[in-house]
């Protein structure tokens, strides 16, 4: 689970959450996020030409819940990297450059160019039939 957040011209910050996200390309680095074309973010990502794209760790499952627009009275903190806001804590931290948008049905890919890329150890968060859950080691039960 990612969260993808940027900021306005006007420093306005907005993130949320995705489960469709993946590389397209090494070279150049190109990764995609897939955003609802009936949501406020799709709108906001109008103008914007940088984005950023954290993976979450396991137990961030409140923040998740929080950029998916449940209230959950979470007051979300980021780090900045090259003038885009990151949520702090996440397992790895991208900035991306906005290459190219493509309508696909009802939702819009975002294809970005991977600027920087941090990453730390941890389990990342992923949903599953309707549900969070983190990767085991094979062979592990959770």
């Amino acid at each position: 689970v990612i969260v993808m957040t940027a900021t306005s011209p006007q420093g306005d910050v907005r993130g949320m959450t995705a489960s469709s996200f993946l590389s397209v390309s090494l070279d150049p680095p190109l990764v995609l996020v897939s955003v609802d074309r009936r949501t406020r973010m799709h709108d906001f990502l109008g103008p914007i030409d940088h984005y950023g794209v954290s993976v979450l760790t396991h137990d961030q499952q409140d923040v998740a819940g929080h950029f998916a627009g449940r209230s959950s009275g979470l007051e979300p903190r980021f780090v900045w990297r090259d003038g885009v806001p990151l949520v702090d804590g996440a397992l790895a931290h991208l900035t991306c450059r906005m290459h190219d948008r493509h309508t696909a049905g009802d939702h819009t890919l975002f294809i970005g160019e991977v600027r920087t890329i941090e990453y730390g150890e941890g389990a990342p968060l992923i949903f599953f039939s309707g549900a969070f859950d983190r990767l085991t080691p094979k062979g592990a039960l959770a």
